[in-house]
């Protein structure tokens, strides 16, 4: 059964509002925080950095890799969305996911910052992060709980 075009555009929608919200996070992040932190609670505050690795600063100093795998993981996503039906906890989950890694990808390739990403999220206990780290998250999660409830029924 193939995807509907509603569903696609639904996929595309949530990638796109994730990729905006992404961009203007880092856009005031680099402006914000360029010579100084904001301290938040419990230790957490906003710090700038710059991440060659994956999400989570997995695997670091490896950019060019990172970035080809995020581009083959979106294509591979893609073609799943367009051949599969989607009800609408999927429809968010895959629009997270293709936006968190279009996110970064982006900042590899158009940011002026030698293949890195703009991390700024620290927690204290975590790798530093960005938003686009958090959807691939929330997108990972939304996945896993609807698989998980479509089990159970």
């Amino acid at each position: 059964m193939k995807a509907r075009a509603p569903q696609l555009a639904g996929v595309a929608g949530v990638a796109a509002v994730a990729i905006v919200l992404d961009q203007l996070s880092k856009s005031w992040a680099l402006s914000a925080l360029d010579d100084h932190s904001i301290d938040l609670v419990l230790g957490a505050r906003f710090a700038l950095t710059f991440n060659s690795g994956a999400a989570f600063s997995i695997g670091s100093g490896r950019p060019a890799l990172f970035a080809a795998v995020a581009v083959l993981t979106v294509v591979a996503l893609s073609v799943f969305v367009a051949r599969s039906p989607l009800n609408r906890a999927r429809t968010v989950a895959f629009g997270l996911i293709i936006g968190g890694a279009l996110g970064n990808v982006v900042d590899r390739v158009f940011r002026d910052h030698g293949g890195k990403v703009v991390d700024f999220i620290d927690l204290g206990w975590w790798p530093v992060f960005n938003v686009a780290d958090s959807w691939l998250f929330i997108g990972v999660v939304v996945m896993l709980v609807d698989a998980w409830r479509e089990d159970r029924a």
